[in-house]
């Protein structure tokens, strides 16, 4: 009895086994098919992120600020589409939205600025000077008022206007042009150009690249190579 429940068993016990078999190689498969992919989905994140890199260098330096400055204009844009539709004046909901310290930063860094932009070229500089003489003008308006009284309607020039060139100049006027023009002539004679050459001293340069390397050379060199150069003036060279 028991060598037949012996043999009983032993079929029982090899399907168990075929089972687990099959059931650990089906698991192995899963997670073989898992790891596919995921190295699928890693190649794909490496993919997209090597195409951002490349985008990212093909841009502009200066893109992020850009990007900044654009996404700035367009808020303000939207703020002042929704002020608009709401029927609030921007410029008073923005001053609403400001802190104090902010305001204070601000104020600080437009004092610090420079209000003075210089000047590119001869006809910036001439506009520049006619500023500041206008700004220095005292009109005075008692002279003015009676030139517009005399004159009456023909004081507004217009393409009939026939007083051209009989307008005469007080004296006190003529004066302050005189003034002025000796006092420009004056402030102009303290400035002189920067001359790049000095007409006195010897010429030991072929053309301007020479002339700027025996600087350079005379710069480095020159408290070593002086006794030297007076012998070879002197004629007393060894």
């Amino acid at each position: 009895m028991a060598a037949v429940c012996e043999i009983q068993d032993n079929p029982c016990s090899s399907g168990e086994a075929r089972i687990s078999a099959a059931q650990k190689r089906e698991e192995r498969l899963k997670r073989f098919r898992d790891l596919h992919l995921k190295r699928s989905e890693s190649r794909k994140l490496n993919h997209q992120a090597v195409a951002e890199e490349d985008r990212i260098l093909k841009l502009p330096t200066n893109w992020e600020s850009k990007k900044t400055r654009l996404e700035w204009e367009l808020k303000v844009e939207e703020k002042k589409k929704e002020c608009l539709e709401k029927g609030e004046d921007y410029e008073r909901v923005k001053l609403l939205e400001i802190s104090a310290d902010d305001a204070e930063r601000w104020e600080r860094k437009k004092k610090k600025k420079n209000s003075d932009p210089g000047f590119s070229d001869f006809a910036a500089a001439q506009f520049r000077q006619y500023q500041r003489l206008v700004k220095q003008i005292k009109p005075d308006m008692e002279e003015y008022q009676k030139q517009k009284d005399d004159a009456g309607e023909e004081f507004y020039a217009t393409a009939n206007s026939l007083m051209h060139g009989n307008h005469v100049p007080s004296k006190a006027g003529v004066d302050r042009l005189v003034a002025d023009v000796e006092k420009q002539i004056e402030k102009r004679a303290k400035y002189s150009r920067r001359r790049r050459y000095n007409d006195d001293a010897d010429i030991d340069y072929i053309n301007e690249r020479n002339a700027n390397f025996n600087k350079k050379a005379e710069r480095f060199y020159g408290k070593y190579t002086a006794e030297i150069k007076q012998n070879l003036e002197r004629g007393t060279a060894v």
